[in-house]
């Protein structure tokens, strides 16, 4: 086997591999048809090759290189010279001349190109026992992908024993009896060793076997040897990339030289040999700008790296380049390619700064404004939107020196919006003029400097409005005396009006005055005042009167401001002292019995204290019985004058008198209690509730209240047992208007008169439906009833459901009405001769009598007339 497509000086388009072998293994009585292979390894051409033979007569070609024995060839008549083989490319037409060398072989005899194995020989007289190798057998090299013909012998395995007897070889292992079983097979006569199919170096790149030999016993003759065939590698495998796209990255404007990214790609071939090693190449860059090879790679690592300059993402944001690779070390002729694609993209970098739409912009705001947009600044900016090569910054570099304008960033548009931060006073500036420069989050890309059009002019128009008018100063303070008479002028407390260009008259008036002391003339603003001031008053606060106006311009819309006015009271001796406590209490023995007592002055020193103490003249008691005695400038100390006074309350009229300039006096009373103490000098509880000003009209009014109560509750007593009493008379009669089954009885009666049908048939109702609600009234009653106080008590039938207590009820009921006087012409029993219907009550004939009532004598209603007389044949006749 020779592999001659390495040999790249060698058969540039053709390679043949030619061997001539006798398929029977002699050549000796060769028939017509047997066959010399020509076996071939296109390197790549795929044209149309057409084969001669230079012996046309004995032997032929086939358009596949096999060469066939055209007639029976004996030994004597093989060409002694070696026979010629043209192959011709009808495309080209280009040649290629090889030979085929024939000889004489026969069956028993091995082909001088099979390769020959021997066991090595050892001691036959020793027993069997494995022997060290001396030597170590080649493997053997069996290309992948053969094209056969199959069996193709390998090498032949013989052992010295042969000679003398007969012996059988066979061969173990992955591919012979072990799976994949049937690849390798041996003759077990001859021994040789032959390859049944095509071997896959990518599927199993060796084999390894081990060859026996045993007699026709089956014994070991020959110790086991091992036979390695490796399989040597074609180039079958086309390079295969890891992915199908590859996607990198690369920054505009990089320099030449700059890594970009790597593309790998695999190949089953051996990478050892030529077969398995790959070159990468370029095929293709689109698109072609700024020049068709803007990248380049390393041919054997795959390395893509820029190899110029000119990367710009605002020209070309993209390139797809088709990478190739090879095998056969990147050989066109031979290797085997495969292609894959490479995006890559172009990322941005600041190298565009933000240019402004215009070179000026105008807005205008009213005065006085603040957080208001009064101008949109636009720029465009070529980089890549919302990064922070695209997004501007807006700085202020002049036009504004007190800060009253700023210039954020709408975050969406990437507009510049200017607003007023601070107010602006028509009145000191109409116009401002600034100067904005725009720049991105971050800086430029070192060379690139900032054009003109980074920076823009904003012309701002200040709107005048109507002010508030402003009272200056605010608040305003003065000082005055209290005691100041009414219609004095204090001050004029007017207002200003900013806006110096607009002509408006400003008129004031009162917002806020508590004690309503001031009044403010609405044309001048001129204080006057209406009522005494008076520094003691609840509504001076640390002697501090606090008043509110407000001013009105005569703008449309109108305009107003306020202002404060704070009068500062300065006091006078208008207040005359007084004596604190007002009230105390002493024990009627003055030991001790002393009180401490001090003034109140509502006005400040020196018009208050120290205070003169002295008791009043009148009545003349108060001498003789207190004394005062003076502590100090502010205290003073009353206290018994004899050794005892009887309990009770005593007014002392006590003189006081400030410090002033034009002191004052008054007399104040100081109510004093005397009472009984105890053994710790305190009044009792008695006097101490006298002390606490529980006087005598207060303990009648408590006394009344109690009383009051009483006879509330008295009276509700009464009526109840009223109540009680008239339930009881009317338990035994119903309104017979509240009774329909009245209506009844008043047909065909022939008994005692009108009166006589005039009956009470409450009592025969059923127990449980007799209820409180049912009682009848207060003040009604029969025509024939008498006054309820004098009537006699009829029995309260009981509430019991049991039918039988309304005989013992009626028996009762009977008694009663015999008792009463002013009972009724007829007799009670008349009412059960209305029984109703269902009535628990049961039949009136269980009344004294048995349930057949023949133990009693009825004859006697044969004298009750004849209406009876119906009733003495029922129950008085006989059985018949």
């Amino acid at each position: 086997h020779c592999d001659l497509c390495g040999w790249r000086e060698f058969l540039p388009f053709l390679l043949f591999l030619l061997c001539a072998i006798n398929t029977k293994g002699e050549w000796g009585g060769a028939y017509p048809h047997n066959r010399i292979t020509m076996r071939f390894i296109s390197c790549g051409r795929g044209g149309l090759v057409q084969f001669e033979c230079s012996n046309p007569s004995d032997f032929r070609i086939d358009a596949y290189g096999v060469v066939y024995a055209a007639r029976t060839l004996q030994h004597s008549v093989l060409p002694a010279s070696p026979l010629q083989i043209k192959a011709s490319d009808t495309t080209t037409q280009q040649q290629w001349v090889t030979q085929v060398r024939l000889t004489p072989s026969t069956r028993s005899v091995m082909s001088k190109d099979v390769k020959e194995i021997a066991f090595p020989s050892r001691n036959t007289d020793s027993q069997l026992k494995r022997m060290k190798r001396d030597w170590v057998i080649p493997p053997i090299n069996v290309p992948e992908n053969s094209r056969g013909p199959f069996p193709q012998e390998l090498v032949r395995i013989r052992s010295d024993h042969d000679k003398n007897r007969s012996l059988r070889y066979s061969v173990t292992g992955p591919g012979a009896d072990q799976p994949p079983t049937g690849i390798f097979i041996i003759d077990p006569i001859s021994g040789e060793l032959s390859v049944n199919k095509p071997l896959d170096r990518e599927h199993i790149p060796n084999f390894h076997l081990r060859a026996h030999a045993v007699d026709l016993n089956g014994n070991q003759v020959e110790n086991p040897i091992d036979i390695v065939i490796n399989v040597i590698d074609m180039n079958d495998n086309r390079p295969e990339f890891t992915h199908q796209i590859w996607n990198g990255t690369v920054p505009e404007g990089s320099k030449p030289g700059t890594f970009v990214m790597t593309v790998t790609s695999v190949d089953k071939d051996d990478p050892k040999t030529a077969n398995g090693m790959l070159r990468y190449k370029i095929l293709s860059q689109n698109p072609e700008s700024p020049t068709s090879n803007m990248f380049t790679i390393n041919n054997k690592t795959g390395g893509i790296i820029t190899v110029a300059a000119g990367l710009d993402r605002e020209k070309v944001p993209q390139y797809t380049l088709i990478i190739q690779a090879t095998d056969m070390e990147g050989n066109p002729m031979y290797g085997l390619s495969n292609t894959a694609t490479a995006v890559i993209r172009v990322t941005d970098i600041n190298d565009n700064p933000p240019e402004f739409t215009a070179e000026t912009f105008f807005g205008e705001v009213p005065e006085n404004r603040v957080n208001v947009i009064v101008a949109n600044l636009t720029v465009t900016d070529k980089d890549q939107p919302n990064t922070p090569a695209w997004n501007a910054v807006y700085k202020i570099t002049g036009g504004d020196p007190t800060g009253r304008f700023s210039v954020p960033t709408d975050p969406t548009t990437n507009e510049g919006l200017v607003t007023v931060v601070k107010p602006i006073d028509y009145e000191i500036s109409r116009t401002y003029v600034l100067t904005v420069e725009a720049r991105n989050e971050v800086p430029l890309a070192r060379g690139i400097h900032s054009p003109r059009q980074s920076t823009a002019t904003v012309s701002i128009r200040v709107i005048d409005v109507n002010e508030s008018p402003y009272f200056e100063p605010n608040p305003k303070l003065i000082k005055l005396e209290e005691g100041m008479i009414p219609e004095t002028t204090l001050t004029t407390f007017t207002a200003q009006d900013p806006d110096r260009f607009m002509q408006q008259t400003i008129r004031y008036s009162k917002l806020s005055d508590p004690a309503n002391w001031l009044r403010i003339d609405p044309n001048t603003g001129r204080i006057t005042t209406t009522a005494v001031l008076d520094r003691e008053s609840p509504f001076v606060k640390n002697s501090l009167y606090n008043a509110t106006f407000l001013a009105s311009d005569s703008g449309v819309p109108p305009a107003s401001g306020t202002g404060t006015l704070q009068i500062f009271l300065l006091d006078i001796n208008d207040n005359a002292p007084k004596v604190f406590p007002q009230e105390a209490e002493i024990c009627e023995k003055p030991e001790p019995n002393a009180i401490n007592i001090t003034a109140l002055d509502g006005d400040l020193n020196p018009n208050a204290g120290p205070f003169a103490f002295e008791l009043a003249h009148r009545p003349s008691d108060v001498r003789r019985n207190w004394t005062i005695t003076r502590i100090s400038g502010d205290y003073a100390q009353v206290s018994l004058k004899i050794g005892f006074l009887e309990s009770g309350i005593y007014e002392i009229p006590i003189i006081i008198t400030d410090s002033g300039n034009l002191p004052m006096s008054n007399t104040s009373y100081l109510r004093i209690k005397v009472c009984q103490c105890d053994i710790n000098g305190d009044c009792t509880d008695q006097q101490h509730i006298m002390a606490a000003g529980l006087g005598t009209g207060a303990i009648i009014s408590i006394l009344l209240c109690i009383i009051i109560l009483l006879i509330l509750v008295l009276m509700f007593v009464v009526w109840m047992k009223r109540r009680d009493k008239e339930r009881q008379a009317k338990q035994l009669l119903i309104d017979p208007e509240d009774d329909v089954r009245d209506n009844i009885l008043k047909y065909d009666e022939e008994g005692g008169g009108e009166e006589d049908q005039d009956y009470d048939l409450s009592q025969l109702q059923q127990p449980d439906t007799i209820e409180p609600d049912a009682i009848k009234p207060v003040g009604i009653r029969r025509l024939d009833e008498r006054p309820l106080h004098p009537e006699p008590q009829y029995p309260m039938r009981s509430a019991a459901p049991h039918p039988g207590d309304i005989g013992d009820f009626i028996n009762e009921g009977l008694k009663a009405a015999d008792n009463d006087p002013t009972a009724p012409p007829y007799d009670s029993l008349l009412v059960f001769d209305y029984e109703g219907s269902g009535s628990t009550a049961g039949s009136l004939s269980s009344l004294n009598s048995s349930s057949s009532g023949g133990d009693q004598d009825y004859d006697y209603l044969n004298d009750w007339g004849p209406r009876f007389r119906k009733l003495a044949d029922m129950y008085g006749g006989s059985d018949d």
